[in-house]
Order: structure tokens, then sequence, then C-alpha cells
């Protein structure tokens, strides 16, 4: 075996369902990923079971890991390097408590970004207990990137204070 060839068996599964996506704010990682060998798309899948999917503060989606509740998720499966892992999980701020790396079913055992059990739960309620079954163009045309969010506060603090707002969230 060859130390400089990636192959499926050796990669991650990780389903993406929000920016990660092709044609979305963040693909551009994900395409980076591919361009170094350390990505491979495998296609459209669908959640096996249902999820809720939300937009948060920023037009940033959450998926929420209650599963039964929401809809079957409509996203892209990819299968990742170690390498590319750490920098997915570095975009998603697994370390920080943004996102939690999960198990997820769809055609095939995968893993998905989470949001945080931290507040997931609470988006799903400020949501209305609605959810989307795809993260659409719609969607992501309230997605506001990195460098353009507020200076003055975290991530999750900026998620804290999104639902402590009165005002419902975006549909």
């Amino acid at each position: 075996m060859g130390g400089d060839s990636f192959g499926e068996s050796k990669g991650h599964l990780i389903f993406t369902y929000g920016t990660l996506k092709r044609g979305f704010p963040n693909h551009g990682l994900m395409q980076s990923l591919i361009d170094q060998n350390d990505a491979v798309f495998l296609g459209t899948h669908v959640t096996l079971h249902s999820y809720p999917l939300v937009c948060g503060p920023n037009g940033i989606p959450y998926l929420i890991n209650l599963p039964g509740s929401g809809h079957r998720v409509k996203g892209e499966l990819y299968s990742v390097s170690t390498r590319g892992l750490g920098r997915l999980d570095e975009l998603e701020g697994t370390a920080l408590g943004h996102y939690e790396r999960l198990p997820i079913q769809t055609q095939a055992e995968a893993e998905a970004y989470y949001a945080h059990r931290s507040f997931g739960e609470e988006l799903w309620e400020k949501n209305g207990r609605e959810g989307l079954s795809e993260y659409t163009e719609r969607e992501a045309s309230g997605y506001v990137r990195r460098e353009d969010r507020p200076k003055d506060r975290s991530f999750v603090d900026e998620v804290r204070f999104f639902l402590s707002s009165s005002s419902s969230a975006p549909k």
C-alpha cells in the first residue's frame, strides 16, 4: 500500500448538510481538501432518521442531535483523510464547543457536525420545533461569513444572545 494515495477505506465518512456542501459558502475548504487528495465526494445522501435542521444566528445551519424529530435531512457524503478531518474540526470549532462530530446514519455509517449539546435543543425550541429537510440557497442567503460577524462576541456568546432574544428564529 502506497502512503501517498488516498483510499476511501482509509477515510472518515462525513455527512455535510450546510455550508460545506457544493455551491455553499464554506465549500472552498472541502474543495481544497479534494484538491489536496484529502477528501473525496461520494454523492448526495439522506439521513436514515429524521433530525432537526435549523438556522441560528448569522444564518448558520445546525443539525440537532434529537433523532426522531424534524425531517430526514438531505446532504452530501465525503470520505475525508485524518488530516482533512482535523481541518474540518477546526472550521466547525469542535474544541471550542461550537459543534460536536457524532455518528449519523445515511445510506452509510458516517459522522456529522451537530450543534453542541450545550445549546442544540434550545435552538430547536427557539425555531418553534420546526426544521428544514435541506439547507438551500434560500437559507444560505442569510449566512454571514466569519470575518463579517460582530467581533465583540464569541461564537457561543452569539448563540446565547440569539437564544435570549425575544424575536423568533429566521424561517
